[in-house]
């Protein structure tokens, strides 16, 4: 039964009730000695506490689509690492006519209308695993037939799943009526698998000798692959990268590495050192944790990269260190700060920014 279908989502919930019904009806019938009616009592006690907090757990799965698949939550995976290649020897990129063309199916229905999948097998990575991709109501217009569209690549946070921005920020639903009234650009929507590891480790999306090449899998074979299957836009100032949370570090530290692929970087709630992430490879390796870290990626870098980076977050939740990363940039780099006035560390705050985070990046690409 998957993890995140109806059909277990209805039986946790009948669990939960019968659980609580049969220890109603119980309670006073248990036969025997008064150490045996402690026994039953206390299991009755025990089975309702383990379905509500099932039933409780599912809910919260499903609403922050934070694992797909009992594999995820448990673990026990093979992972979507093809080979685990030394990033020293990654394969130069396809050439142009070695195209990266993949076929495409309709995602969950729960995601929206629009929603499409592929199982992607990243070149240069040895990365086999899911892409999300929605087309803008534009797209399929003949008034856009000879139109390149824009792109943003949009990040989940740790755990969770690449279908996130669709099923849980629903960037879709709230975007469409958007870009048909012009108040946003009509970007190409792509949402990649960052999950990649199994068991329970986070490669941070970098590149990890002997793991996973996270960073060339989004930064390289995703975009080839949307190049190579839409009318996407191919210059670095039409793309942009997006995340919240673990997807927030991800997106800024991935842009400010790849000018020449990413003209803007949104983080939101992100952080800058990943120490506080005890699932993290590049936390645990000291060498890749200095060279994970956004700020001394801008601090070494040999020019300021050309990016524009949107940085939200609360004072002591991605804040402080969006304020780091302002005190040192130099031009051309620009960082726009906002301040999140409460809400927390969750998804309902990251959706209600969904729309302002849009029209950021359409004044960024519309800049001369």
């Amino acid at each position: 039964m998957s993890l995140t279908g109806t059909p277990f989502y209805i039986t946790t919930i009948v669990l939960a009730i019968a659980s609580l019904a049969l220890a109603l009806a119980a309670w006073n019938r248990i036969p025997g000695h008064q150490a045996v009616k402690v026994v039953g009592r206390l299991f009755m006690l025990v089975l309702c506490q383990a379905t509500a907090i099932m039933m409780v757990f599912v809910i919260v799965n499903n609403s922050n689509s934070l694992y797909d698949t009992w594999d995820d939550f448990l673990g026990t995976g093979s992972g979507h690492v093809v080979e685990a290649r030394d990033p020293a020897a990654i394969p130069p990129p396809p050439k142009p006519e070695e195209k990266q063309l993949t076929e495409f199916k309709g995602a969950d229905g729960k995601l929206g209308d629009g929603v499409q999948v592929t199982e992607l097998k990243g070149k240069q990575s040895g990365i086999e695993a899911e892409v999300y991709v929605w087309l803008p109501p534009q797209y399929k217009d003949p008034a856009y037939k000879d139109k390149k569209f824009p792109v943003v690549e949009m990040l989940p946070g740790y755990p969770g799943s690449a279908k996130a921005w669709f099923g849980t920020l629903h960037v879709n639903s709230q975007l469409k009526e958007m870009m048909t009234k012009g108040e946003v650009a009509p970007f190409i929507l792509v949402s990649p698998r960052t999950k990649l590891l199994a068991g329970n480790e986070d490669t941070g999306c970098a590149d990890v000798p002997g793991k996973a090449n996270a960073d060339t899998w989004i930064s390289a074979d995703v975009r080839r692959m949307v190049i190579d299957n839409f009318r996407a836009e191919t210059d670095a100032k039409h793309w942009a990268i997006a995340g919240y949370s673990a997807g927030a570090h991800c997106a800024t530290r991935m842009a400010l590495l790849h000018p020449d692929r990413y003209g803007q970087g949104v983080s939101l709630s992100g952080y800058n050192d990943p120490k506080g992430e005890s699932d993290s490879v590049t936390a645990k390796d000291p060498a890749l944790r200095e060279s994970a870290n956004p700020l001394n990626i801008l601090k070494k870098a040999p020019q300021p990269p050309n990016v524009a980076l949107y940085m939200a977050g609360e004072k002591g939740d991605g804040y402080g260190d969006a304020q780091a990363l302002h005190a040192i940039a130099k031009a051309p780099t620009a960082v726009t700060l906002a301040e999140i006035g409460g809400g927390g560390h969750g998804t309902d705050v990251w959706r209600n920014m969904v729309p302002d985070v849009f029209r950021w990046i359409t004044q960024q690409q519309a800049k001369p």
